[in-house]
């Protein structure tokens, strides 16, 4: 007999590392055991009923590199376990998927990076058009730029707006006891790529983080005030860059009417570069009452494959801890915001 479906979702847990942007030696499972003994610990929980993660083998340079993580998770008795090869948000959606069907009342999700492996500019290029894009070698970086010079022209924005946005989030960043503490961009900066400036560029970090999901009473009965996923939904944009119009994200603003994103307090943006920002607040419809990005986000550290989830929890976090009534997470993958999802979260069910 099957299962009735869950509908009542939420986040009942999020805990994150310390993001570093230098290699402290630690490896990916040392790195990220710390973070699952945490969320055990604060849920009680030593099992869960499905676990996802979510990582890159690229930057980890082996083949199937997410395995050895399990040692941090404990595999044994068997678990039912599966594993995205993007951000951890996707690893989250899929975790949400899975407590739908009403089979089971948790899920834990993780995800896991460490920059400082490799140059992710450069390994990026992996996720390119293999005949036609990848062998230019156009890194990540460029593509952006690329991306902020058509924004520039379309919108009328200035440069000077693009720092304002890198400086709001470093000064939020040091009220964040895990993000790198940087200092204030400075107006005479060269460029990286024009119009790209060295703090307009999110800083690579190595980092975990991790969510617990819990479904209906389980969600009651582990948090007091469940962080209750109202909606969430993701979409894909064309993989060339240039069949779509870079300087709008139609496939931001399809989730997010999908999600139901309208009326949020808080948006944890996942902004790997400054113009991203004004592109995802024009495709959310966010006005100026909306706090964006209060922890610092990407632009104070970017732990690869993980802060996407980490904008998730970031949201959360401000529902349950009674900052925000209606807050959104927002991830994305790929080159110029290929794809996007967007995770609505309410602390009234």
């Amino acid at each position: 007999m099957r299962s009735a479906p869950n509908t009542d979702i939420a986040v009942v847990a999020f805990v994150q590392s310390e993001h570093t942007a230098e290699d402290t030696g630690l490896s990916e499972t040392e790195l990220l055991a710390p973070v699952i003994t945490e969320i055990k610990a604060r849920t009680g929980l030593t099992r869960f009923g499905f676990t996802c993660s979510g990582s890159n083998d690229y930057l980890a340079g082996a083949p199937f590199s997410f395995v050895s993580a399990l040692d941090a998770v404990g595999a044994w008795p068997p678990i039912s376990e599966s594993h995205v090869e993007m951000d951890a948000a996707w690893a989250l959606y899929e975790a949400w998927v899975k407590l739908r069907h009403g089979e089971i009342d948790t899920a834990l999700v993780y995800g896991f990076g460490k920059a400082s492996q490799g140059v992710p500019r450069e390994i990026a290029t992996q996720q390119l058009d293999p005949y036609y894009l990848a062998p230019l070698g156009v890194d990540q970086v460029s593509l952006a730029a690329l991306q902020a010079r058509a924004y520039l022209e379309r919108s009328g924005a200035k440069e000077d707006d693009l720092r304002a946005v890198a400086d709001r989030s470093r000064r939020a960043g040091r009220d964040n006891p895990f993000a790198l503490h940087l200092p204030d961009p400075a107006a005479g900066d060269g460029y990286d790529v024009a119009p790209l400036r060295p703090h307009d560029v999110a800083p690579g970090a190595d980092g975990a983080a991790a969510i617990v999901l819990a479904a209906g009473d389980k969600a009651r009965e582990l948090c007091e005030r469940p962080a209750w996923i109202s909606g969430i939904d993701h979409r894909a944009e064309p993989h060339s860059p240039g069949v779509r119009d870079l300087t709008r994200s139609e496939s931001t603003r399809l989730a997010a009417e999908k999600a139901g994103a309208a009326g949020v307090e808080v948006a944890e943006l996942h902004v790997q570069f400054s113009h991203e920002e004004l592109i995802l607040r024009e495709a959310l419809g966010l006005g100026d009452a909306v706090r964006v990005n209060p922890s610092g986000g990407p632009l104070s550290g970017n732990p690869l494959m993980a802060a996407g989830l980490i904008r998730i929890g970031e949201a959360a976090a401000r529902v349950q801890g009674g900052t925000a009534v209606r807050a959104l997470g927002h991830a994305s993958s790929g080159p110029c915001l290929q794809q996007n999802l967007v995770c609505v979260l309410s602390g009234e069910k």
